[in-house]
């Protein structure tokens, strides 16, 4: 695959999860107007032989689609199949491309996202951090726009903004009072921030819509009132063009399916979508194949013992052993408490209430190097915010959790570190052109692969594992699940942490359901199934 010098890689796994994706016959295929009645509707967009190159790295190969008004596409690609360069193409953050661009029939050159915006093409990135300002309030993100371009005075008071933000946030029925607008957005959780980019977005009535997976971080009530959200404008008229791996949604969804590989296009389809044809479209045949049969596995011996922990400000306190010899696979919707658990058990977060003992001893670590001292590692949620540093190179940011283990005498051994790269990207396969690459050049995936990698490559007693499978394509999934399972297997205590209820099913002998803060279902993945961990997730809703 081709490597794409961009942070922005669409990610979120490709799990199927029942309880997050759009049901029912209104967003069916089967609904919608078969293609042939569509094909006489001059294209919204139209791209013609588009190319691109980042010095000798050719990242798009002469690629041609278009997209047709009241039609949703779905672009499917795995990590380096240059899907963030063409969006960042359309959304005029990159320029010097080849090949044309032509907007409602017209040869259009979009050198901004000013261009894009005034041709009618409105872009809501999946890195939430490229698109909101921090350090100003909330309702000043939702007006930052109209304030950039004139239409809102940028001296004009916080409380002459409010009534226009109002208006802005209710584009997606955000019922956010007063006191949140005026909070700073770094406040917002990220599942907030994301519906604040739509509502920015939607706010322009765009002709064109590029959603780059934009439900990699929302609940699944939220999700379902964005899927009502596009469905509506899709009604309207617009062009959506929509990136996921999540094939559910995009099955439900979508009109047309449009597969990207190493920059060219390889298939195109109309709905009833031929999955199994687009994910080998995607990947390659080689790698297209189901995973074995996951075989359970139940450890012993206790390895953390919780008690009384309460996550969160109104949840109820819960006790909770974690096994030494099997994968725990936490599964919660956003706001569950998931991340609050990995957070505590590391070191970096202070829960409410609960202590714990790790091997039979108290522990209760304050900072993070305490819990990797005595072998206790964390791949966090958000890698761009809390695993990696701009512009550090990929053997420096493997090493940098041990950086200790890689001096003498008080010296940096630069030879080691680089060889420590090396390591990571062969056994985890990185698209990368060496170990002194800027980590931040890479794709997304290709990101996580090694801030993932960096932890493998010692020897953890307790495993952490929040949401692994954000940004990595089908197969790098299925290896980190295979690498994962192979460290439990050597008796390590894994815990795996995901919204996504078949990431946790095709990882996890044993599944934890954390609703509202506290367990609503333990059991080994014998004993359950999808539907009663989808039944146990919604208890509490």
């Amino acid at each position: 695959m081709e490597q794409e010098p961009s942070r922005e890689e669409s990610t979120a796994g490709q799990g199927r999860s029942e309880a997050r994706h759009p049901s029912g016959e209104q967003g069916s295929a089967e609904a919608r107007p078969d293609r042939a009645a569509v094909t006489q509707v001059p294209p919204a967009l139209e791209l013609t032989d588009m190319t691109m190159a980042f010095g000798a790295n050719q990242v798009l190969k002469g690629v041609t689609m278009r997209l047709t008004p009241g039609r949703i596409t779905a672009l499917l690609g795995a990590n380096g199949a240059g899907k963030s360069t063409l969006i960042k193409i359309l959304s005029g953050v990159y320029h010097g491309y080849g090949g044309t661009i032509s907007v409602a029939g017209t040869p259009s050159q979009i050198s901004s996202p000013l261009d894009a915006a005034k041709h009618g093409i409105q872009t809501v990135h999946q890195r939430i951090d490229d698109s909101i300002v921090p350090s100003l309030t909330v309702a000043e993100n939702l007006t930052f726009e109209e304030i950039v371009q004139g239409g809102i005075p940028a001296v004009r008071s916080l409380r002459g903004i409010l009534p226009r933000a109002r208006e802005i946030a209710a584009t997606l029925d955000l019922q956010w009072s007063d006191e949140v607008l005026r909070k700073d957005v770094f406040d917002l959780g990220i599942a907030d921030a994301q519906l604040l980019l739509l509502a920015r977005a939607l706010i322009h009535r765009p002709s064109v819509l590029v959603l780059d997976e934009p439900t990699s971080t929302l609940s699944q009530a939220e999700a379902e009132r964005l899927f009502d959200v596009i469905r509506r404008l899709r009604d309207e008229g617009v062009a959506i063009l929509y990136v996921s791996h999540h094939l559910d949604e995009i099955r439900t969804m979508a009109d047309e399916l449009v597969v990207l590989r190493d920059g060219r296009i390889h298939d195109e389809q109309v709905a009833p979508f031929d999955m199994p044809r687009a994910i080998r479209s995607m990947l390659g045949e080689s790698v297209a194949v189901a995973a074995d049969e996951l075989i359970e596995q139940r450890g012993d011996t206790v390895a953390l013992e919780l008690r009384g922990v309460q996550l969160l400000t109104r949840s109820q306190p819960f006790d909770l052993d974690l096994r030494y010899g099997e994968v725990t696979g936490v599964v919660g919707l956003i706001g569950a408490g998931k991340s609050e658990l990995a957070r505590g058990i590391y070191g970096v977060d202070r829960w409410r209430a609960g202590t714990m003992r790790f091997d039979g001893r108290p522990y209760a670590p304050r900072r993070s190097g305490q819990a990797v001292r005595q072998g206790v590692y964390l791949v966090p949620e958000d890698r761009a915010a809390e695993a990696m540093l701009p512009g550090w190179a990929i053997a420096a940011t493997t090493s940098l959790p041990f950086l200790g283990r890689f001096c003498r005498g008080g010296v940096l051994d630069l030879r080691r570190e680089r060889a420590r790269g090396l390591a990571t990207i062969e056994d985890f396969g990185v698209v990368a052109t060496s170990p002194d690459q800027p980590l931040d050049a890479l794709s997304g995936g290709n990101q996580q692969k090694v801030v993932v990698g960096r932890w493998f490559a010692e020897t953890p007693k307790v495993m952490l594992l929040d949401e692994p499978f954000r940004g990595v394509d089908i197969g790098a999934r299925r290896e980190i699940s295979r690498r994962t399972r192979e460290l439990a297997g050597e008796g390590a205590c894994v815990v795996v942490l995901s919204s996504d209820v078949d990431e946790i099913r095709e990882v996890a002998d044993r599944i934890v359901v954390l609703v509202d803060g506290r367990p609503r279902l333990d059991a080994y993945t014998t004993q359950t199934d999808g539907d009663a961990i989808v039944a146990s997730m919604s208890e509490v809703a």
